[in-house]
């Protein structure tokens, strides 16, 4: 589809009569300052929480859910097979359906990554979130005739969509999220889709427990209840506004924008910020909407696609996913009864969530990079600690309890930054031209890594035994030494800042920034499919 032409005009500076006076959209503004403007837009926490509960929460519901019911699924598959047959299914069949059924849920991951980056630019971010939930009610209701059908192969599809829904949202939303924000509040708006999916790791894992819906015979109620956030999004994201970044420079509409702008920022002054954005528009003059492969060509990209990269690779292998799966074992070790288990991981996904929201209040005071550095310090750290204690466990009593306590350590250190933070490097180095097509990028290596080490935890397990953490400490500590070394920091930079700033990276030989003169606005080529 071509892109369409857009006649702009100059800022008129009626359109920008303040509510409040100019003093307070200051560049100036300190942590604190920006958090009680961020109090004071109502509609911005709203938009946050609107797009959390359909985004990224539907993400980590939906990632642990799945864990309570495996018996009772499983038995329900072999019921179904011997009701067609006459014969029992094969227990190896009921393993490889079990671990298909689990690993859709990947694939249709990567599928919604892909399609996220045309849906951005063709429907728009927040109609995006809103479309996606169709793939959510699909599911829903699958799960919840399954039973009665008596079709495991529903179960099976139902997985598929709810993977595409989470693979569209873990895009969109941090990418609506980024472009909504004020500089200011930019990283700690952004990390809230940290916050959102740890939240529904950990009520997943609560909706989970048998004293809810966890029991035998509820199993097609709890797949299906990721159909109430669902609900929620739909009745409440409609009423919110659309990305102003969206609406300015690939839509080319001003009025729109500025209406936008307003409804976020509660009525301030916003004078400075739409300048901003107009210097951003004319940047992006005659630019179309890069498809993911072009990145890699670029040199322009260079260094934004290696961080994406990089960072990307290096958050799904550090073994945080990885601690989940080892905790049962840990904490039984340490003499947790089997039964009380569940309520130990739940306790980890509470330690996540608590991280999560701590950084995202601190992120705008030490910066981007202290936090990644510090949370793969921190891993590898533990992580050392953890291998010393599983190695020697059975020489000490107290041994199994320090493996215990370094388990909360990791998903503590996990939750500080790389969480977070890493989510939030797709918006803030790439420009409105090619943060699409970096999201895609940055979801297929998401998805694709989440696969590889779901599928080859169990033979580094069983090669390396007590030694089993070696390889995530190394990709831990290349991860720090990268960021260290490699990651400009974008803390309180506009993104055309940021732009400048990686121009002199890529061409260092040229010394020059990125900086346009904007003073002729006359036609801008926006988003091409």
């Amino acid at each position: 589809m071509q892109g369409w032409a857009v006649k702009t005009n100059p800022v008129d500076p009626v359109l920008l009569t303040p509510h409040i006076p100019r003093g307070t959209g200051s560049q100036q503004d300190g942590p604190m300052r920006a958090f009680r403007r961020l109090v004071q837009a109502r509609v911005l926490i709203l938009t946050i929480c609107a797009a959390g509960i359909g985004g990224t929460f539907q993400f980590g519901y939906n990632l642990s859910i799945i864990n309570t019911p495996t018996l009772y699924i499983q038995e329900f598959t072999n019921e179904t097979w011997q009701a067609r047959t006459g014969d029992p299914m094969p227990k190896r069949l009921t393993l490889l359906l079990w671990s298909l059924t689990v690993s859709l849920y990947s694939l249709g991951g990567l599928m919604g990554s892909l399609l996220a980056g045309p849906m951005a630019v063709v429907v728009g971010r927040k109609k995006s979130l809103l479309v996606n939930n169709i793939f959510v009610v699909a599911a829903g209701a699958l799960f919840a005739f399954s039973h009665r059908a008596g079709s495991f192969e529903m179960i099976m599809l139902g997985r598929l969509l709810i993977g595409v829904s989470a693979g569209v949202s873990m895009n969109i939303q941090p990418m609506y999220l980024g472009e909504s924000a004020p500089k200011e509040l930019r990283g700690a708006v952004a990390m809230t889709s940290a916050i959102f999916a740890a939240l529904g790791i950990m009520m997943g894992q609560v909706v989970g427990l048998r004293e809810f819906l966890g029991g035998p015979k509820m199993w097609p109620l709890l797949l299906s209840s990721c159909l109430v956030p669902a609900v929620l999004q739909l009745a409440s994201l409609p009423l919110l506004p659309e990305s102003p970044r969206y609406l300015l420079i690939d839509c080319g509409d001003m009025a729109g924008c500025l209406v936008a702008l307003r409804r976020l920022r509660g009525g301030q002054d916003v004078t400075v910020e739409l300048e901003e954005l107009v210097a951003e528009q004319a940047a992006c003059q005659g630019q179309r909407t890069k498809r993911p492969w072009e990145l890699f060509g670029e040199q322009a990209l260079r260094r934004q696609v290696v961080s994406l990269v990089v960072l990307g690779s290096t958050m799904e292998l550090c073994g945080n996913d990885s601690v989940y799966a080892y905790a049962s074992s840990v904490f039984q070790a340490a003499g947790v009864p089997e039964d009380k288990v569940q309520y130990a991981v739940i306790g980890m996904g509470s330690c996540e969530l608590l991280t999560a929201a701590i950084s995202c209040m601190v992120i705008e005071r030490v910066g981007r990079r202290v936090l990644l550095m510090g949370g793969y310090g921190l891993m590898t750290c533990w992580g050392s600690i953890f291998t010393v204690a599983l190695c020697l466990q059975d020489s000490f009593a107290w041994m199994p309890y320090l493996a215990m306590s370094c388990v909360f350590a990791f998903i503590l250190s996990f939750g500080i930054g790389p969480a977070g933070v890493t989510g939030i490097l797709a918006t803030e180095l790439f420009d409105q031209s090619a943060r699409p097509a970096a999201y895609v990028v940055c979801g297929a290596l998401l998805w694709t890594m989440l696969f590889v080490v779901g599928l080859g935890f169990p033979f580094i397990v069983d090669s390396l035994s007590s030694f089993l953490y070696v390889p995530f400490l190394v990709v831990c500590i290349c991860g720090a030494i990268y960021t260290g070394l490699f990651l400009p920091e974008t803390k309180g930079k506009t993104f055309l800042e940021i732009a400048q700033e990686l121009h002199r990276i890529n061409f260092p030989q040229r010394h020059r920034g990125l900086a346009p003169s904007w003073g002729r606005l006359d036609i801008i080529h926006t988003t091409e499919l």
